[in-house]
């Protein structure tokens, strides 16, 4: 029922008039009962299974002396001379900065902490709630004419240049307003130490975090949330096409059980690669020379990027092309010294190309600007030209555009460190970032620890395999070699097919090799129906027209669908068929396809390729050992269904890509290591899965849940899990109550929806990959032993 203006709250009718003379009775509103808010479990303790191990990890203990101390906090508002609010970013650090230069008596000679927006923190009330301030700022100039289309004022200072300018300088005047909003306890983060974390300690330890992020801005680092990247070229590494990979450093407090501590980290952000801004396009394009630069797309790629043009040095930031190249572009300029018909003395207007006036009035060389379109660096009404060749782009400007295979291949590649590297750059990173000389955090009492935390481990033993024929086998040092073995459950191969996307490659022999590695497996492998070969002419073509002709020929040669289809493919790494490849048969035709890049066949690759021909095609290649005896604690004894849960959103850069929600769950209880998937499309960046239970009439649910737990109970001999246990990826410590009271509420009314009687356990386990704690063996260049366990001192309170 669609909204109406008549409808009452909540979509109902309004209701009937009272009529006269009738005194109406207040009638109290029926209150809703709300329900409890689920919220984690507390630990019940810690665990004793392993062999114990000494680890250092990368927390630096953090003491506060100011514990009994207040932060207040203050909105900022800033302003320009006309009263008009300030939009542009970046221009509060310094505005501020030069309010606490100018105003340092009326602060009471306070240090703030500043986050670069609307947020201000002191250690200690101001002396009034509400102050304002007046500061000028000075710049350079960023225009010397005011006729439409005029050049920038980029040449040397002659006295010619002198005299047209304006004035030397453009200052701006800044009206500035600090109101009080909040007053924070620094007790709270004694609270959160003890687990009884609430508003105030979060907004406590945000504080801290804030000082570190002013601090990174006053040594002029590129801030990205917590991370913070210093411009030295020594951390910078080429990803092509004018992509750098730069190397920096997150850094934020955390409270743990040790104690609050500052978690310091390696990271990595790409960045465009600096200098002139041509040379840029055409790495970024992969082209020859400037005659081959797509300007559409290069307009894109620039703007919004900060350059600097010579010779004068003065820094814009880019906000177009002109339309036309350097040599046609005009701008009506004043003519020195003339005079018009009527012999009035007002000077005449003339047009003149950017070429011309740079060549002829500024006595500048231009190389190759003549054919090019130049850069806009003025407004799109009042635009400012400048020649290409004279500009250059500054360093540490983020890339946010999405990487290709190959960049991110480099990127994971020249990121790699081993352990001492790590803890050396650390180590550096502790003494270049000089904690102790920041004015705030002294303020708020706060000292920090040049050592490693020392933390102990338990590294668990690894869990036994079963193969087939009743073989057993341990993992050692988190790996295990299959050469030898049987697979659980094998599975007959048959009509299959080849696919050869110009791979050189014996296929005959690669054919014999894998039904010889396959029967040692206990698979049977028939031969393949057909080989289908690329046509060399199909090589130079995109790559979905390539799959799309494939498939032509498969289509035109094979009886019916193939079981699955093995695609060899011309690169091992980063071939750009894949993408489409696997988009074509498993979203379009939903065909089971394997790829190869059979460039160093040997029996172990082989060997790895058929694990996965295996389960894919339904087989089971081995069980825990646990597993097979059904003596999983607690999940062997109950109906246990296992849910994993993601989801994954296009790439920085791609914000109208829908996110891919994919939940997975066992079957076949009491196995665990059997399962399926289901996925649903949603809209991009939301990271809670929406379409776990979707109502489409009072006796249809097409939510992923009901799907699953269908499969779960026709796959287990008609039982019903009595306990469902939930693996959830992706979510940030802020999201942990939307998971338990959204995605959970979603699980429990599908199960309802199914059978209003059946009440399931639930147990949902985080997952979470991208913390920043690392740990280290001391004296030893050996990453840490797989099945090490942590779970004292640094974790949660």
């Amino acid at each position: 029922m669609g909204d109406s203006e008549l409808d009452g709250p909540d979509g109902l009718p309004p209701p009937p008039p009272v009529p006269p003379n009738v005194v109406p009775i207040k009638v109290e509103p029926v209150k809703k009962v709300s329900k409890p808010k689920r919220v984690p479990m507390a630990r019940t303790g810690l665990g004793n299974k392993g062999n114990k191990i000494q680890l250092l990890t990368n927390h630096f203990k953090v003491a506060v002396s100011n514990a009994d101390g207040y932060f207040f906090h203050y909105c900022v508002s800033l302003f320009y001379e006309d009263d008009r609010p300030v939009e542009s970013k970046g221009v509060g650090r310094k505005v501020l900065d030069r309010v606490q230069e100018t105003y340092a008596s009326e602060l009471a000679g306070k240090d703030f902490a500043y986050d670069g927006e609307k947020s201000l923190f002191t250690v200690g009330p101001l002396p009034q709630t509400k102050l304002e301030f007046t500061v000028v700022l000075d710049e350079m100039s960023s225009n010397r004419n005011t006729g439409n289309g005029s050049p920038a004022g980029n040449g040397s200072p002659n006295d010619a240049d002198r005299k047209r300018m304006r004035r030397p300088y453009h200052s701006k005047t800044f009206k500035v307003e600090l109101s009080f909003a909040a007053k924070i306890p620094m007790q709270a983060i004694g609270n959160a130490l003890r687990g009884q974390e609430s508003e105030n300690s979060q907004e406590a330890l945000r504080v801290l975090d804030i000082i570190l992020r002013q601090h990174a801005a006053k040594q002029g680092c590129l801030l990205v949330r917590q991370s913070f990247f210093h411009n030295n070229p020594k951390n910078f590494a080429d990803l092509g096409g004018g992509v750098l990979g730069c190397r920096g450093f997150h850094s934020s407090f955390r409270a743990t059980q040790g104690g609050l501590s500052l978690n310091i980290d390696v990271s990595t952000s790409m960045i465009i690669q600096p200098g002139p801004v041509v040379d840029f396009l055409i790495n970024n394009q992969g082209v020859r020379d400037p005659g081959g630069i797509d300007w559409a797309k290069a307009k894109r790629t620039l703007k919004n990027l900060r350059i600097k043009a010579s010779p004068s040095n003065m820094e814009y930031k880019i906000t177009g092309l002109s339309e036309l190249p350097c040599d046609r572009q005009t701008f009506s300029m004043k003519q020195r010294n003339g005079r018009d018909a009527n012999g009035d003395g007002e000077p005449e207007m003339i047009e003149m190309t950017i070429t011309d006036y740079f060549v002829n009035i500024r006595r500048m060389e231009l190389v190759y600007s003549g054919p090019l379109p130049c850069i806009n660096v003025g407004k799109p009404k009042r635009p400012t030209y400048i020649p290409i060749e004279l500009c250059t782009l500054v360093s540490l400007q983020r890339y946010t555009k999405a990487l290709s295979v190959q960049q991110r291949s480099s990127l994971v590649e020249k990121s790699r460190q081993k352990p001492q590297e790590r803890m050396a750059a650390l180590t550096e990173a502790m003494k270049t970032n000089n904690y102790d000389a920041e004015p705030a955090l002294r303020a708020s009492g706060v000292t920090i620890s040049s050592q490693f935390t020392q933390v102990e481990g338990r590294v668990l033993q690894p869990p036994r395999l079963k193969f087939g024929k009743g073989e057993d086998f341990t993992p050692r040092n988190g790996r295990w070699n299959i050469s030898n073995k049987v697979f659980v459950e094998p599975i007959k191969v048959e009509r299959w097919a080849i696919v050869n996307f110009s791979a050189r490659c014996d296929i005959r022999g690669l054919v014999r090799d894998l039904t010889r590695l396959g029967e040692q497996k206990g698979m049977m492998i028939e031969p393949p129906f057909d080989v289908f070969e690329e046509s060399p002419q199909s090589r130079r073509a995109p790559p979905p027209a390539r799959v799309e002709e494939m498939f032509q020929q498969i289509r035109a040669k094979l009886p019916g669908a193939p079981q699955f289809l093995l695609c060899l493919l011309p690169e091992r790494k980063n071939c750009n068929i894949y993408g489409p490849w696997k988009k074509k048969n498993l979203a379009d035709l939903g065909i089971v396809t394997q790829c190869a890049a059979p460039s160093r066949v040997n029996d172990n690759y082989l060997t790895n390729v058929l694990l996965k021909i295996n389960a894919k095609l339904g087989g089971l290649n081995s069980v825990l050992a646990i597993e097979h005896s059904c003596s999983i604690p607690f999940v062997s004894k109950v109906p246990t269904m296992i849910l994993g849960m993601d989801v994954s959103h296009g790439s920085p850069g791609q914000s109208d890509i829908p996110s891919v929600a994919a939940v997975v769950s066992s079957r076949h209880w009491p196995s665990i290591s059997r399962y399926r998937a289901s996925v649903r499309t949603q809209s991009p960046k939301v990271e809670m899965v929406d379409n776990l239970f979707k109502p489409i009439s009072d006796t249809e649910d097409d939510g992923i849940i009901r799907e699953l737990l269908l499969d779960f109970y026709t796959s287990s001999k008609k039982r019903k899990p009595e306990q469902i246990i939930i693996f959830r990826d992706g979510v940030s410590e802020s999201q942990f109550n939307q998971v338990l009271n959204i995605e959970l509420d979603q699980i429990i009314e599908a199960c309802k929806f199914l059978d209003e009687k059946w009440s399931p356990k639930f147990t949902v386990i985080i997952a979470q990959k991208n913390h920043h704690s690392k740990f280290f063996q001391p004296n030893s260049p050996d990453n840490v032993p797989p099945g090490t366990v942590i779970d004292n001192k640094i974790c949660h309170p």
